[in-house]
């Protein structure tokens, strides 16, 4: 990171206290926002492990996306919340800064990777039933998530290393609610231009290989839809692929268009709306998504439900 001998910059995050007739109903809002989105994804993470029915690698995944978007908003939200309750800019020490940032990438790649093995999960149940055991052993879902976790903390690592050994002003002002891989880049002495072409280059690598992936995985499972015989057959596949697709497009979506989105064609405010939408209701529409559309996780709510409420 930064030299010893140097003094460290402390950063001012701008937050939203620019919108000062907003700062009040985003902070309820985001309250709301993120006490829901505890609340689902730990009823998540609960059910998949304690439902019999919710041990299959699916549902293994499920519980680690569910950690990751756990983990992923409590980075971000108690800050912004604490932010938003005051009128004025507040500042972020460098290391506070570097540690949001770090944190921020690991969740960020590692959601990326996850969704790519579930999707991979599909193709194996779908197009490979007969090798699905072998193809989806217990050895290979715990590898494929530690290949996550790994991914996350090597690309946060070299990002992080890269961007908080440049040169920064005294005081640099971040247009952001969050310490955010361009805004903070951008605010770069010196040296910006390289690392920002090395990081924009490595963002896009990691937002677009693995959204290929996963269409390509989607692209065979379409195939073996089509050549289903039986429309029960087709809806039943379908609806077990849905759930994963709509969170899919949720985050890639969001991701590419606030990463591989041309300079020119940003402005400070969208920048903050795309990454609210990303950092704080992503997360919470996750949970919903999977509990409304998925049988089995209702089916299991539904079990732990009634064991715990006493029949009349």
């Amino acid at each position: 990171m930064a030299k010893e001998n140097q003094t460290l910059p402390e950063f001012l995050l701008l937050g939203f206290s620019d919108l000062r007739a907003l700062q009040g109903p985003l902070f309820w809002g985001v309250l709301l926002v993120y006490l829901v989105t505890l609340l689902g994804n730990s009823l998540i993470i609960l059910l998949t492990q304690a439902s019999p029915t919710l041990h299959a690698p699916m549902y293994f995944f499920l519980r680690h996306l569910s950690l990751v978007e756990l983990l992923y908003t409590t980075d971000i939200v108690p800050r912004t919340l604490a932010d938003l309750a005051f009128p004025h800019p507040r500042a972020i020490s460098f290391w506070g800064c570097a540690a949001q940032m770090y944190v921020f990438i690991v969740l960020g790649i590692s959601e990326c990777c996850l969704l790519t093995a579930m999707a991979y999960d599909r193709y194996a149940a779908i197009c490979q039933p007969l090798h699905y055991s072998t193809l989806m052993s217990w050895r290979a879902c715990m590898a494929m998530v530690g290949i996550s976790w790994l991914m996350g903390i090597i690309t946060a690592t070299t990002h992080s290393s890269l961007i908080f050994t440049l040169p920064f002003p005294s005081r640099p002002v971040i247009p952001h609610f969050l310490c955010d891989i361009l805004p903070v880049l951008r605010l770069a002495s010196a040296g910006k231009h390289r690392s920002e072409v090395s990081v924009m280059m490595a963002t896009v690598v990691f937002i677009m290989v693995p959204f290929s992936l996963i269409v390509t995985s989607y692209a065979h499972i379409l195939s073996a839809i089509l050549a289903m015989a039986s429309t029960l057959s087709r809806r039943k596949v379908f609806s077990t692929c849905s759930s994963h697709l709509l969170v899919v497009f949720l985050f890639f979506g969001t991701a590419s268009i606030t990463y591989i989105r041309p300079r020119a064609g940003s402005s400070v405010t969208m920048n903050r709306i795309l990454s609210l939408f990303y950092t704080v209701i992503t997360p919470m529409l996750n949970p919903i998504i999977y509990t409304l559309r998925n049988k089995e996780v209702t089916k299991a709510l539904w079990h732990v439900v009634k064991r715990q409420v006493p029949s009349p």
